[in-house]
């Protein structure tokens, strides 16, 4: 009976010890960095590469840009899903449409030194035509590799280039 309990006491805190290790990874994949349900249009103030003050070191559009909705999420394991609806040029002769056929997104990081870590992923099919009509409707969903740690993360929707029209805030 003694050699049965101590195989019980054993079993249990080996179970214990592995059950207790893998929780926190776990836990990290379903836990979500960031949420939102807005976006703003890159604005005439932060447009092309002579912008004076490019945000985090990531030109914005050669026009200013404006967002009907967007809405998505980061998760701590990087998965990454963005939703847009009616990214279009506020400005110039194609105002209120959207003639960009792909969409990339980009995660910018600050790292613990400070610095910043942009991630850019793939491209995604975007929708042209005037807004209106459903141009400039994007879904985006990847995966990135996240700094440890990745400080006050900013979610972009860019160009095919890497030129942002869309970033968190309002």
């Amino acid at each position: 009976m003694q050699k049965l309990s101590q195989v019980l006491l054993v079993t249990t805190l080996l179970s214990t010890v592995f059950f207790a290790g893998s929780a926190p990874a776990a836990a990290a994949r379903g836990l979500n960095i960031m949420e939102f349900s807005t976006m703003i249009g890159v604005p005439p103030t932060l447009t092309g590469a002579q912008s004076q003050a490019p945000l985090r070191g990531i030109s914005g559009g050669g026009v200013p840009w404006m967002i009907g909705s967007a809405r998505g999420e980061l998760s701590a394991s990087g998965h990454l899903e963005i939703t847009v609806q009616g990214l279009v040029f506020a400005a110039g002769p194609n105002a209120g449409s959207n003639t960009v056929t792909s969409f990339r997104a980009l995660v910018s990081c600050v790292q613990s030194n400070g610095s910043f870590d942009n991630i850019l992923t793939q491209a995604f099919p975007a929708t042209t035509g005037p807004a209106a009509s459903g141009g400039g409707d994007a879904k985006i969903e990847t995966n990135v590799i996240l700094p440890q740690p990745c400080i006050a993360p900013i979610i972009f929707v860019t160009s095919p280039g890497g030129a942002w029209f869309a970033a968190t805030g309002n």
